[in-house]
């Protein structure tokens, strides 16, 4: 696997390195060892998967408050996304900020995104496949989003939305939000 750390420190785009040979090719999608060596979280407790049927398809900003704020890594397992993630840690000299990733079943590209992060995406393809892994299980009492329209961050989405669900629809802005 190779790491490259984006501009959000702590956010890492892992890159598979696949061997090659007549038959196709295999590649580690994860290892507990080299995620704990490089100082990342090793250990996922949940996975699951977002299946979006149409190109345009709009999901976020979402994250799970303290004590239950969660890492993710995602992958995108068939079709393509643009994976958008917000840095919202108090302390850290990029909050405030957001960089996107395309992520597709083609290049196989996942994103690391650390705890204290929101998250969300907008489908490039229709019939697009999105798995998480998450570090902690889902508490729906520490869900929290903000919206993805929010003019401070002005986040940049490649499309126009064709579906969003209404409760991301009524998302807060960022400044509103009770966290």
């Amino acid at each position: 696997m190779i790491f490259t750390e984006t501009r959000l420190a702590g956010a890492f785009i892992v890159d598979l390195e696949p061997i090659e040979d007549d038959r196709g090719c295999f590649a580690r999608t994860f290892c507990s060892e080299t995620f704990l060596q490089r100082g990342l979280v090793s250990q996922f407790v949940q996975c699951n998967v977002s299946c979006n049927h149409r190109r345009g398809t709009l999901r976020g900003m979402h994250f799970q408050a303290d004590p239950h704020a969660e890492v993710k890594l995602v992958r995108c397992t068939m079709g393509c996304l643009h994976d958008v993630i917000v840095d919202l840690r108090d302390s850290s000299p990029t909050r405030g900020q957001w960089e996107a990733v395309e992520l597709s079943a083609q290049n196989r590209r996942a994103l690391y995104i650390p705890a204290g992060f929101a998250h969300g995406f907008q489908t490039l393809a229709d019939d697009t496949e999105v798995l998480y892994q998450m570090s902690v299980p889902f508490d729906a009492d520490s869900a929290r989003g903000f919206s993805h329209a929010d003019p401070t961050l002005a986040i940049a989405w490649p499309l126009p939305i064709t579906a969003i669900s209404a409760k991301d629809l009524a998302l807060p802005n960022l400044q509103h939000l009770s966290r």
